[in-house]
């Protein structure tokens, strides 16, 4: 039944009085609250095989817990990372719940694909982070100096590097929606982004500097490279975007 009504909600475009959005919004976060308190609560039940998992691009590294009680708070934040990743996909639907019944057909067609299209690239930066960045990073500071000292890491220390990584990178790749909202709404083409592509190198190069946790150069250069075609899928999203408004334009005419 519950089912029933958020769809009824999704293709609704009755206006509502101020109070009962101002409701509806209290209920949306709400729900989104307890989705995330949820998440984080069954990701801590099951918490030391997520840490076996995070622990893989580790190899044969000792990671040593250096004050009392580390490890737990270790453990507490990687539930809560966890949990709110775990829970980002509903939380994604009650936005799109609550937007959705105010906006005109025009706007559900730019912001709809917009909220699905950051959530999936979210997930995607998370994967590309941790089958790519993650194990690159790693494995460059256990060669680097190994012949030197044995690398023997804290596990409060390894799980932020990588935690940070996973998640910058995760809000790097939101560039392509970005772009596309952009150009929908006409404010930069698809001509404006490919002559200024110059700039974007540079851009993505001092980026991927500055929210890197590490300074090697591979993983450096592994996310400039990234972000650099993320910009050229953005602007193909917008060159398709302007393509269908100009169709649209000259088949009403």
């Amino acid at each position: 039944m519950s089912n029933v009504n958020n769809k009824l909600e999704l293709n609704s475009d009755k206006s509502m009085p101020f109070t009962e959005h101002l409701d509806e919004l209290r209920q949306r976060i709400i729900n989104s609250i307890l989705s995330i308190v949820i998440s984080i609560f069954f990701s801590f039940l099951v918490i030391k095989p997520i840490i076996n998992f995070l622990e893989i691009p580790a190899k044969n590294i000792r990671l040593l817990q250096l004050s009392p009680g580390e490890f737990l708070f270790v453990a507490i934040k990687i539930a809560g990372y966890t949990g709110l990743i775990i829970s980002l996909p509903y939380i994604f639907y009650q936005i799109i719940l609550f937007i959705s019944p105010g906006l005109t057909s025009k706007e559900k067609g730019l912001i709809l694909p917009a909220v699905l299209g950051s959530g999936i690239l979210f997930f995607l930066g998370l994967l590309f982070s941790w089958w790519v960045l993650v194990p690159a990073a790693v494995s460059f500071f256990i060669k680097f100096g190994a012949d030197i000292v044995e690398p023997i890491w804290s596990i409060e220390k390894y799980f932020d590097f990588v935690l940070l990584l996973m998640s910058s990178t995760a809000v790097a790749f939101q560039l392509p929606v970005l772009q596309f909202i952009l150009g929908s709404l006409g404010i930069v083409t698809t001509e404006k982004m490919i002559s200024n592509w110059k700039i974007v190198v540079m851009f993505s190069a001092i980026l991927s500097a500055v929210i890197t946790p590490s300074t090697d150069p591979l993983t450096m250069s592994l996310l400039s490279l990234s972000i650099i075609l993320l910009f050229f899928v953005g602007t193909g999203l917008t060159y398709l975007s302007e393509s269908i408004k100009e169709k649209t334009l000259s088949s009403s005419h």
